[in-house]
């Protein structure tokens, strides 16, 4: 099982293209995620601003996108 990277919440191993394994740190680490309350809220609305300037905004596997699934995130609005 891998470890996070200091400061991180969990962790993803994703295969690449070529065959090589990745470690993809995301979250932080102690913070409570509530879906579906005004602290979601927040946190949707502010990573969708950080999603729009990505260069590929739909990757899976990036820390942003990891961690609005988790938060449950559809556009600005987090869900129960």
């Amino acid at each position: 099982m891998a470890k996070p990277a200091p400061g991180k919440a969990r962790v993803k191993t994703v295969r690449t293209k070529s065959g090589r394994t990745k470690r993809i740190s995301y979250g932080q680490r102690g913070a409570k995620v509530r879906p579906g309350t005004p602290k979601g809220d927040s946190y949707c609305a502010r990573s969708y601003g950080i999603k729009k300037r990505m260069k590929n905004p739909n990757d899976p596997n990036s820390p942003n996108n990891l961690s609005r699934k988790r938060w449950k995130c559809k556009g600005k609005k987090s869900t129960k």
